[in-house]
């Protein structure tokens, strides 16, 4: 094995680090250790974002400090997972697991396999290498990313075999306290031909955890005629600064609906790649945000057909209150084999202040001739008629604008085929005006 570097790491982590977190992890595949190595040297080679990197563009840099952390250990107890029909459920306490998963006798022996990712490294680390970051995002946050594989331990995988469709959804749930603490959960899912499943992944700190780091990274893979459903939803504290990337792709004539909700956090980068890549696959971008105080959430996406008869639909809605700022920048990409592309990408934006700011680059690059794809933008204030109907029948302002947002969120909440998974997204975004 190459040696670990011992010089000090930029931005607030050191090699002592790297070291601890590996000096208990020598039963690990020798491919896993080593990726962990040659993430950290890409961890100490890459630089801090700074204002004349596009792809941080209207980003709050001085903002982006990653000083004085420490990588959370202690497990504290985790709250009560939500309460809807599940296949399985997977529980970490600062990455710790709390609640390992059981399956049924009858998935055991169709080959499912959900645990955590340690465990699945210890089992099934063939499996797990065959889809750990085959296809890494680079959208702006690689430097983040890397700390991520240097230094995760928790996170979920899911295999489902060639065939097998599973109706309930799993649940997974990161729970995470503890001031100037650092985490870095890893969720990786691979489908199988004509496999189905959906897996919800619930992100949450204690109310006063206080200053907090998230790297998080997803590799989403449907293999031709897959059908995945992801939910990933973050009510981090109001002081953590969060990373996430996800990696979407699909083979021929797969379908991947991912959705994202965005509650918490002072400042939180989501970037998302979504890879069209047999003919007849489709791609589900969805996200809905609520940015109230001094928050900003920064969404970066890529739509990316590279087969022919390929079609993708993002929808991202952010609700923005107070100061709070938000930044889409979206792109889709038609490569020039991609024929018959249909690609469709909006962002909306519902101001309910006057001094919240919201930032939109939606942009088209496009290679092959016979495609139709169509993007835009949209920012727009609550109508005063609709709010004056209700603050004629007693309701107060604010719950006014609550109801206003649920009715901004529903052509998104509606487009999951789960309604207890829709009423548990609707609890959490309550939970935010509460």
């Amino acid at each position: 094995m190459s040696a670990v570097p011992q010089s000090v790491a930029t931005a607030g982590f050191s090699a002592e680090h790297l070291a601890k977190h590996l000096s208990t992890r020598g039963a690990l595949p020798t491919w896993w250790l080593e990726a962990k190595k040659a993430a950290w040297n890409q961890f100490l080679a890459l630089p801090m974002p700074t204002r004349r990197d596009e792809t941080w563009r209207f980003s709050n840099i001085g903002a982006l400090n990653i000083d004085g952390f420490t990588i959370a250990e202690t497990a504290a107890p985790a709250p009560a997972l939500p309460d809807f029909p599940r296949t399985a459920d997977l529980s970490f306490a600062n990455g710790t697991v709390q609640r390992t998963p059981t399956l049924s006798p009858e998935l055991v022996a169709k080959g499912v396999i959900f645990c955590g990712l340690e465990e699945a490294l210890a089992k099934h680390g063939e499996l797990v290498r065959r889809f750990f970051q085959k296809y890494p995002t680079r959208l702006g946050s690689e430097k983040f990313t890397a700390l991520n594989t240097a230094l995760t331990t928790s996170g979920a995988f899911l295999y489902v075999p060639k065939g097998v469709e599973i109706a309930e959804p799993f649940l997974v749930q990161h729970y995470f306290n503890g001031q100037n603490t650092a985490l870095f959960p890893h969720t990786l899912i691979a489908l199988e031909e004509s496999a189905k499943a959906t897996l919800a992944e619930f992100f949450l700190s204690s109310p006063d955890a206080g200053r907090q780091l998230v790297s998080g990274v997803n590799d989403l893979h449907a293999a031709a005629g897959a059908d995945l459903t992801y939910i990933g939803a973050q009510n981090w504290s109001k002081e953590t600064l969060s990373f996430q990337t996800n990696s979407i792709a699909t083979e021929r004539d797969a379908r991947v609906l991912s959705l994202n909700l965005h509650l918490g956090g002072r400042q939180s980068r989501h970037e998302s790649h979504s890879r069209l890549q047999g003919p007849g696959s489709h791609s589900e971008m969805l996200a809905l945000t609520i940015a109230n105080g001094i928050q900003e959430f920064d969404q970066r996406t890529l739509q990316t057909h590279q087969a022919p008869n390929t079609s993708s639909n993002l929808l991202y809605k952010n609700a923005l209150l107070d100061t709070a700022k938000t930044i889409f920048s979206g792109l889709i990409v038609v490569e020039q084999d991609a024929q018959k592309t249909d690609a469709y990408q909006s962002n909306r934006n519902l101001m309910l202040s006057e001094e919240a700011e919201a930032n939109s680059l939606p942009g088209l690059e496009i290679q092959a001739n016979d495609v139709r794809c169509t993007h835009g933008a949209t920012t727009g204030r609550i109508d005063a008629e609709q709010a004056f109907y209700l603050q004629a029948r007693g309701i107060d302002p604010e719950s006014a604008k609550e109801l206003l947002v649920f009715g901004f969120f529903e052509e998104v909440l509606a487009k999951l085929p789960n309604e207890t998974l829709q009423e548990a997204l609707r609890t959490l975004i309550r939970s935010k005006f509460a």
